[in-house]
């Protein structure tokens, strides 16, 4: 697999991006779009027009960006989306910065029976293999 080309803004770049209403923030190597952006992008999308069509059509240069930015965005939206609903959109989830983070330690009850179902079959794992190693001594005793 062919290593991610990363795009780097320059300082004009950055300052044109900053204009566009549809942005909220722009660093040198990341775009924060506007929650009201994200949500109107995903559902011009669910109604069928393309990624890029969307960002075209919103004012930004796909050259400048990157060509990729409007479908890799679109599909992490789209999984907030799944996940969190509005809300997921309206707070940037990304980085160590994102506000989306829960305290260390604080997980969600979802989060935790997820965690526990996982704990369950991970031990029901290592019972059956212990099973079966129990089972293969006792059959070489008998030898």
């Amino acid at each position: 697999m062919g290593k991610l080309k990363r795009v780097l803004f320059t300082e004009e770049q950055m300052k044109k991006l900053e204009q566009n209403p549809n942005v909220h923030h722009v660093s040198e190597a990341a775009i924060t779009y506007t929650p009201a952006f994200r949500l109107e992008a995903l559902k011009a999308y669910k109604q069928g027009q393309a990624p890029s069509e969307i960002f075209i059509r919103a004012g930004f240069d796909l050259d400048v960006i990157g060509h990729r930015k409007p479908k890799d965005s679109m599909k992490r939206w789209r999984e907030t989306f799944e996940l969190y609903g509005e809300e997921g959109l309206a707070t940037e989830r990304r980085g160590k910065g994102s506000t989306g983070r829960r305290p260390a330690g604080q997980l969600s009850a979802e989060e935790e029976l997820k965690r526990a179902k996982a704990k369950i079959k991970l031990l029901e794992a290592q019972v059956d293999l212990l099973k079966k190693v129990e089972a293969l001594e006792r059959q070489k005793k008998k030898r």
